[in-house]
């Protein structure tokens, strides 16, 4: 066990730890270069077409030093702050971590929060300053950066570049000298800490985990604790480039176990795995459960393909243990479910995945956030997910919302309009601090709902990319919100409806009535889009109906022969307007995010 390395790479995102890790890989022959690709372990299209990594991926590794063979287990983690639950997993299976950061773009929101997680853990520290290849490196105010941070000396810091390979033997060597080896009793019951599960349509769920105590041979009974559900290990092993199978695993590993679990609900990430003859006492603390920052309804767009929708999702689950989701239905859409994701780009992934994965077509609604309700009967508390769930204004005392603590560290010349857009979002500005003398961290609280929508992008814009963004929830406050909804043709889409700020909403729904005219198609019939407060209308825009010229074949004679035929197409027009309905195409539920 003294020869076992387990350590994961956290980093910003695009601060080149998926190339550095394919460095690693290949100084230590682990991919051979006719299997090598570049970002070799992220095996997911949408990551390779991104360039961002989505899931953590572990990997084995084979390192000899000075005539002795060690086992490094790498776990490369995602940089994006919607993907941090994945690095927070990550980081309780290891005993260290490399800190990488970008010598071009020095220290950026997400490289601090990621490191404080691995600090909590009490993780050692290896800080890798990457990219030095490149003309636009600063290695020395880079370095200065890093030591304020961490409190390291100059020599801790290793200089490396993934693409020309600086600096890699450095890195390993520093892994197995500063890196402690797994703590654990391999004669102990066996207790192993689930932190990851994938889905094969063949030999059912793999779970992954890493041995703290104990053994575990092939073909022994295990049980899962947080589930009670008992099974054969039908097959074990180390992770490789792909399952590596073995006859035993021991305490300090990192491996896999197939067991012919079928039901998605049966594994759970955190769980603590122990063997039914010798099982251990005490269960392993995982990771706190996952809080979703912003809600949407999924729909399958044929409503037929409800079932199929929820198997989908609970295999995505398995793959994703950050994506919540409960059943729900919708008068406009049907049956689908209520989704709780990290963030925006999270969601879209999810959609993404879906469609590819599982060749699901789906409707998204509008995101928002989940709000707190007291109504004036017995002060009694309703948890809003939606805003179609609002009672009537006149039952409600008071309604709170999320607030969070942004962070945003940025260069001193964008400082002002960063501002002005936060003070936009309903944002308050509680700290400034510079860095040095061209950084400037911003600390606001605003509330959640404002940031859901575009403030990333809003963000990245007005400080040309160089903004980077962390937040975390600090609970509720009371706020002035009322329901907005919107009619068409008198009918309440519920999909469209939102809990806005009393201020914003006259502004909000004139835009939101004015985008939708311009994409709901035209039918025979005027449409009319109404954005309504309670009973009061506050904007209304009409989609024109398509006319058809049916005077066209009565030439001369009297006025009145014109007059019959356009009284007749009236009648007609006036029925199907009572029976006719009005389609409202996914790109308007998306537009509608995207008002500005």
């Amino acid at each position: 066990m003294k020869n076992i390395r387990n350590f994961c790479i956290i980093a910003h995102i695009d601060h080149g730890k998926s190339t550095l890790a394919d460095r690693l890989l290949q100084t230590t022959g682990t991919i051979s270069d006719r299997d090598m690709q570049n970002q070799a372990l992220d095996d997911m299209d949408l990551e390779r077409e991104r360039g961002i990594t989505i899931k953590s991926h572990a990997i084995q590794m084979r390192y000899t030093q000075e005539g002795e063979e060690y086992i490094l287990n790498l776990i490369d983690t995602p940089g994006h702050v919607d993907f941090s639950y994945e690095v927070s997993r990550s980081i309780a299976a290891c005993e260290g971590a490399l800190l990488i950061v970008d010598a071009s773009q020095g220290i950026e929101a997400q490289t601090i929060s990621n490191l404080y997680l691995a600090l909590e853990h009490d993780l050692e520290i290896i800080p890798i300053l990457n990219k030095m290849d490149l003309p636009g490196a600063m290695p020395e105010e880079v370095s200065d950066q890093i030591i304020e941070l961490i409190g390291c000396s100059q020599e801790d810091i290793i200089p490396a570049s993934g693409k020309t390979g600086l600096g890699v033997d450095e890195i390993l060597k520093a892994v197995v000298s500063r890196v402690p080896a797994p703590v654990g009793k391999v004669e102990a019951p066996f207790q192993a800490m689930v932190f990851d599960s994938v889905f094969n349509s063949y030999r059912g769920i793999i779970a992954y985990y890493r041995v703290l105590n104990g053994k575990l041979k092939k073909g022994e009974k295990v049980k899962f604790i947080n589930t009670a559900k008992e099974y054969y290990a039908d097959e074990i092993g180390n992770l490789g480039l792909g399952l590596v199978p073995k006859k035993e695993i021991s305490a300090g590993d990192v491996g896999y176990i197939i067991s012919g679990i079928k039901e998605a609900k049966e594994v759970k990430v955190g769980d603590t795995i122990t063997t039914v003859h010798n099982p251990t006492t005490e269960i392993v603390k995982g990771f706190e459960d996952v809080k979703p920052m912003v809600f949407a309804g999924i729909y399958p767009v044929d409503t037929d393909e409800y079932e199929e929708l929820r198997d989908a999702m609970e295999r995505l689950q398995l793959n994703d243990a950050s994506l919540v989701f409960v059943p729900e239905s919708s008068a406009a859409l049907g049956f689908g479910f209520r989704c709780g994701f990290l963030g925006m780009l999270h969601m879209e992934i999810i959609q993404e995945r879906l469609e590819r994965e599982f060749d699901m077509t789906v409707i998204t609604t509008v995101p928002n956030v989940s709000y707190k309700a007291y109504l004036k009967k017995n002060n009694e508390l309703l948890e809003l997910n939606n805003p179609s769930d609002l009672p009537d204004p006149s039952k409600i005392d008071y309604i709170e919302e999320p607030f969070i603590k942004a962070q945003i560290i940025t260069k001193s010349d964008y400082v002002g309009a960063i501002m002005n857009l936060c003070i936009e979002k309903r944002g308050m500005l509680t700290n400034q601090v510079y860095l040095t003398s061209d950084r400037v961290e911003l600390s606001f609280e605003v509330p959640m709902a404002e940031i859901v929508f575009d403030f990333y992008d809003k963000l990245k814009s007005i400080s040309k990319g160089y903004a980077s963004f962390d937040y975390f929830p600090i609970g509720y406050k009371q706020s002035k919100l009322i329901k907005l909804d919107i009619l068409l043709n008198g009918d309440s889409v519920d999909a469209l409806s939102a809990l806005v700020h009393q201020d914003n909403a006259y502004d909000l729904g004139k835009r939101i009535c004015a985008k939708l005219r311009e994409l709901i198609p035209r039918q025979q019939f005027d449409i009319a889009i109404q954005a309504a407060i309670g009973a009061k209308i506050i904007a209304r825009e009409t989609v024109k109906a398509v006319r058809k010229d049916v005077t066209a074949k009565c030439y001369g004679g009297d006025i009145s022969r014109k007059r019959k035929l356009l009284e007749k197409q009236k009648k007609g027009k006036k029925r199907m307007r009572q029976v006719g309905n009005v389609e409202v195409p996914q790109s308007a539920f998306m537009a509608v995010l995207k008002l500005d």
